[in-house]
C-alpha cells in the first residue's frame, strides 16, 4: 500500500507545563500527515473539494499507544500508510519516530464523504483512481525495493 514520511519539529506550544507533548497534538500531527499521504499521491484537499465535488475523507475511528514521549524541541518522524481500501472506507497507520524509536502508534478509520442532494455528509465510493493509488506502492518505495 501507498506510504508517505514526513518531519515534524516539535514546538512550544505542542507541549504541556511537562515539557513533553500534549496528547492531543499527536492527533493533530497524524491529520495533517493524512493530508500528506494524499498530497503524495497527486491530491491536496483542494482539488478533492473543487475538482471532485466531494467533502473528504472524515474520521469515523481512531486509536493510538504512547511508548516514548516527544518533547519541545525534537525533530521526529512520522511514518503514514494505508492499511486497508475498501469500497468507500479506508485504513491509515502513522508511526511517529523519535530518535530512530517508535514513540507513537495510530490507526485511523475514514471514510471518502460528500453532501447528498439535501445537503447531508454521506459516504461514497471511493473514486476508482484514487483507490488505485492508494493500494500501490510509493516510488519511495518502488526505489528502496529495486536497491535491496
Amino acid at each position: 500500500m501507498f506510504k508517505n514520511e514526513r518531519s515534524v519539529r516539535i514546538e512550544w506550544g505542542d507541549c504541556d507545563p511537562a515539557d513533553i507533548v500534549f496528547y492531543p497534538r499527536y492527533f493533530t500531527f497524524f491529520d495533517a500527515s493524512t493530508g500528506a499521504l494524499f498530497e503524495a499521491m497527486g491530491y491536496t484537499l483542494r482539488y478533492i473539494r473543487d475538482e471532485l465535488n466531494d467533502v473528504g475523507f472524515p474520521m469515523v475511528d481512531t486509536r493510538s499507544q504512547f511508548f516514548k514521549p516527544s518533547k519541545y524541541g525534537d525533530n521526529v518522524t512520522i511514518e503514514s500508510e494505508f492499511t486497508e481500501v475498501g469500497r468507500a472506507s479506508f485504513g491509515v497507520r502513522h508511526r511517529l519516530f523519535n530518535e530512530g524509536c517508535l514513540a507513537v502508534e495510530c490507526t485511523e478509520k475514514r471514510v471518502w464523504a460528500c453532501h447528498n442532494a439535501e445537503g447531508v455528509l454521506k459516504a461514497k465510493p471511493i473514486p476508482d483512481e484514487i483507490k488505485m493509488k492508494m493500494m500501490r506502492r510509493s516510488e519511495k518505495q518502488e526505489s528502496k525495493n529495486k536497491g535491496q
